[in-house]
This record gives C-alpha cells, sequence and structure tokens, in this order.
C-alpha cells in the first residue's frame, strides 16, 4: 500500500478523510445531517472552493441568502468567498461528500495528466 490508502467510512455525522487517506492536495468529508438538522453555523472559506455530492436523502443549502433545494444525485460547486449553510428537510435526512480544493489550483486533466503504462 505505498502508493495508495483504503478507508471504509461507517456512519458517523461527520468522517474527516484527511488524516486517514493521508490526502495531500483536497480536504474530503462524508457528512450526515439528520431529518429537520442543520450545521450550526454559516460560513465562508478564504482559497478553498467546495464541492458537494450529495448521497442520499434531500435539503437545501442557503448562499449568500439564495436557497437551493438539494436532492439525492445532485452535485454543486460553491465559491470560498459565497457565505453557505446546509439543513435536511424537516422528514428526510440528506447524506453528502464535500471536496474541498484551493480555487484555480487545477493544472489540468485526467487526460492531460494521465500517464499510460
Amino acid at each position: 500500500m505505498a502508493n495508495f490508502n483504503k478507508v471504509n467510512v461507517g456512519t458517523d455525522a461527520r468522517t474527516e478523510l484527511h488524516d486517514q487517506l493521508c490526502l495531500t492536495g483536497a480536504e474530503v468529508s462524508i457528512n450526515l445531517l439528520p431529518a429537520g438538522a442543520g450545521v450550526p453555523f454559516v460560513h465562508s472559506h478564504k482559497n478553498n472552493e467546495e464541492i458537494y455530492a450529495i448521497l442520499s436523502g434531500s435539503g437545501k443549502a442557503v448562499i449568500d441568502g439564495e436557497t437551493v433545494m438539494l436532492k439525492s444525485g445532485d452535485w454543486i460547486r460553491i465559491s470560498p468567498a459565497a457565505e453557505r449553510q446546509f439543513f435536511a428537510d424537516e422528514d428526510a435526512a440528506i447524506r453528502y461528500v464535500c471536496i474541498q480544493v484551493r480555487e484555480n489550483s487545477l493544472e489540468g486533466y485526467t487526460m492531460d495528466d494521465a500517464v499510460v503504462h
């Protein structure tokens, strides 16, 4: 396992994978908000954009005062400066992945960066 790390994520409310996977270029977390719950704070970032993938359930994000409805299968990217807060629907939990990366840091896409052996 010198060139990879593997972890199994359980059902915790929040699991941050930076230590478990030895991440060096991104922050990834798996999050679960129970029905009717919300993240207890509004936040933004200095440098990092966030990409959210909704794995199951439904809810909403309030981004710079605008409500964005979310459901399983949705993906959303949020700029660093945007103020955001997430909520589960009253009758459904929401489980999502948050990927945090430095804005404008990508130097190439898969085919540009791949080395075929």
